[in-house]
């Protein structure tokens, strides 16, 4: 009777195992779904960029500087670029990169470097400059950015985008989170927001890659020189390169200080070469014809079809009143932010009055987005080299 006794309670218990568990709601099954939505975040919400994201993150913010301004299709122009820009790169920090140099088709004088290896140089900055020299000053500070991660260092110190609840245009989590980095990046890049120390170690090391391959040190500072003379007069910045970088005397100094220190004795400009090839002209910055819409719209295609102009402005307007979230990407989701659209928009409506504040930025651009895609051989390469004179 005892034993009897003994497997009743036994199987009392069991019996009652399972409904007590049922009466709890499956929290154990909800809990394991919080902790698996809570993984899920930490790993999308990780910044330590791959390679091969960084390459993906490039090309998304090359695609939209293309689709901003159209690609200039000059078989000849993009070699050469390519063959200048190539020589650099494999003196650079990060030479095994898939360096890939595009001439953006617009007068706006402007360079872009987007990550993993994507650099854009505007068809008015090309006309503004007069040697190699001046062309490897630009094109060393722009590959600085690139092999240093400048753009992925700032996003990754600036941690603002989340992807929670959002699952709208389908892919992997990790691409949607990709894609809103992108935005975050060129966002960035298209207006030029690289801290002081970047743009200082950008001028340093470009100036040494230019010395190395032969090219004299000051090509850089001699664009800046330009580009303060092509903006004499105005009361605004200009949005164009260099917009918001360091004052240009200090960097000019800085320049001066490093070719003594460092002993950098490169004499050469090419000066021949270059204007056998860019024959044309930059267009003086009153003549530069702007975008109907602004900037943003035109980059992020975020103006809707059919949307009342006046309506998108008011509602931008509205969300710059919206207090800002801390980090500074964090309101980015495909596009600029209602500030920089209302901004863009703005200028780019002076400048259908001739008054744009920012002309080199809000350039209009050619209708052909595609790159060329030039490719150079080695041999061809070292032939380019021996003609640095």
């Amino acid at each position: 009777m005892k034993a009897a006794a003994i497997v009743l309670s036994a199987v009392f218990v069991a019996a009652t195992a399972t409904p007590a568990h049922a009466q709890l709601g499956g929290l154990g099954k909800l809990k394991g779904i919080a902790d698996k939505g809570v993984d899920a975040k930490n790993k999308y919400d990780d910044y330590n960029i791959t390679d091969k994201e960084e390459k993906q993150l490039g090309e998304q913010v090359s695609q939209k500087l293309r689709d901003r301004f159209g690609v200039m299709q000059d078989e000849k122009v993009t070699k050469y670029l390519t063959l200048v820009g190539s020589l650099l790169a494999q003196n650079s920090r990060r030479p095994t990169l898939d360096w890939q140099f595009i001439v953006l088709d617009t007068d706006g004088v402007n360079a872009y470097a987007a990550p993993g290896g994507y650099v854009h140089v505007t068809r008015g900055l090309l006309g503004l400059m007069k040697n190699e020299a001046e062309l490897a000053g630009v094109l060393g500070h722009e590959l600085t950015h690139i092999t240093e991660k400048h753009t992925v260092k700032a996003i990754q110190n600036q941690k603002g985008i989340s992807i929670v609840g959002e699952t709208a245009g389908g892919g992997s989590l990790r691409d949607q989170f990709i894609a809103k980095l992108a935005a975050a990046a060129f966002n960035k890049i298209f207006e030029g927001e690289f801290s002081r120390n970047d743009e200082n170690e950008s001028d340093k090391i470009g100036a040494q890659i230019a010395n190395k391959v032969g090219y004299v040190p000051t090509g850089l500072a001699d664009v800046l020189r330009k580009i303060d003379a092509r903006n004499s007069g105005r009361e605004s910045r200009n949005g164009g390169w260099f917009a918001s970088h360091p004052d240009t005397a200090d960097r000019l100094l800085n320049n001066d200080k490093q070719i003594k220190a460092e002993k950098l004795t490169a004499s050469a400009t090419a000066e021949s070469r270059y204007k056998s090839v860019i024959t044309f002209e930059a267009k003086p910055i009153t003549e530069v014809t702007t975008a109907e819409e602004g900037a943003a719209g035109l980059a992020s295609g975020d103006k809707k079809k059919g949307e009342d102009p006046k309506a998108k402005d008011e509602k931008d307007a509205k969300k710059e009143e919206e207090p800002k979230k801390k980090g500074g990407f964090g309101s980015i989701a495909g596009g600029l932010t209602g500030k920089q659209q209302v901004s863009t928009q703005q200028a780019s409506s002076a400048g259908a009055r001739g008054a744009s504040g920012a002309p080199d930025r809000d350039a209009t651009g050619g209708p052909v987005k595609t790159p060329l895609g030039v490719k150079i051989t080695a041999a061809e390469l070292e032939t380019f080299k021996k003609g640095i004179a």
